[in-house]
């Protein structure tokens, strides 16, 4: 069972912010990543992941997102550098690419549409790792790659020095408890309304869409928990849901509903990139009122 949060216990997943005509915007990338360590209690942030948009960023874009932010935030807080594709050799290429930029992770997701066999599973993540000196965090999210990490797979992968952690999308909260129990592997929530449950279960935090807009909430819950007050880490959990159901499981995905929210607070992201679209103002102003209304709601 693992002992410690290699890159932390609450981990942003980050939007990408892009100017009003689409380009990457890296002063708001910049003033975002500082916002969240600051501001937002984040203590890790991971870049170019679902949220980030990275099936419509550039190589080029990813690696100079990884420069800004680290210079940004580099020192306080890891960053996780997202380089996972179909393609193994993209991949590594990625991977070696972020690397030189200055990450201090890798997020690599499950190669998707291919949907290789479990053994060709493996040998993507044990490639990738080989290649790079950076610690890896494995990405199982099989609703959008087609493809379970498996649990024995997830077991032998746990041997690999430079494998340490997962972001955990599976909904398989048996198999995951299996694996925090027999392996050093940090287990990250990447399904918010499991960020309390699967922490409970030995989980080393999460990697938070929400955290983008209610970071001191997320961390908060976890405080709770480490000081022994379940009940209070409920009280939190709870607290957050309505916002968690509106930006996560009301239609829109999170990339969306997150920028959309920050718009409104004033904070850096900007506009979608097609074929993602921008959510209108009736959703906004709901977005608006759940979060003031979690931020204000007692405990």
């Amino acid at each position: 069972m693992p002992t410690t949060s290699p890159f932390g216990r609450s981990l942003c997943a980050m939007v990408t912010p892009f100017t009003t005509d689409g380009a990457l915007d890296l002063d708001g990338a910049q003033r975002l990543a500082d916002h969240l360590v600051t501001e937002g209690r984040c203590d890790g942030l991971v870049l170019s992941g679902t949220t980030g948009e990275s099936p419509t960023t550039s190589d080029s874009e990813k690696e100079a997102l990884v420069r800004a932010v680290t210079e940004a935030v580099g020192g306080r807080v890891p960053v996780v550098a997202g380089v996972g594709s179909f393609d193994t050799r993209h991949t590594v290429e990625l991977a070696r690419s972020v690397q030189e930029a200055g990450a201090d992770g890798l997020l690599v997701v499950t190669p998707y549409y291919s949907k290789p066999p479990q053994d060709d599973v493996e040998a993507h993540f044990r490639i990738v790792a080989d290649a790079v000196e950076l610690p890896v965090m494995l990405y199982d999210i099989p609703g959008r790659t087609g493809t379970r990490i498996e649990v024995e797979t997830m077991l032998r992968l746990a041997a690999h020095p430079r494998i340490v952690a997962v972001k955990d999308c599976a909904y398989d909260l048996l198999g995951s408890s299996r694996v925090i129990a027999e392996t050093e592997l940090a287990y990250y929530s990447g399904c918010e309304e499991l960020n309390l449950p699967l922490y409970a279960v030995g989980g080393a935090g999460f990697v938070s869409t929400v955290a983008n807009v209610a970071g001191p909430l997320l961390a908060a819950m976890l405080d709770a928990h480490d000081a022994g007050e379940a009940a209070e880490a409920t009280r939190h959990h709870q607290r957050v849901l309505p916002l968690v159901r509106l930006m996560m499981a009301d239609g829109l995905p999170g990339t969306v509903t997150a920028k959309a929210l920050l718009g409104a607070l004033g904070l850096p992201g900007g506009p979608v990139r097609a074929p993602l679209r921008p959510a209108d103002r009736a959703r906004t102003d709901a977005l608006l009122k759940a979060h003031r209304e979690a931020f204000g709601a007692p405990l």
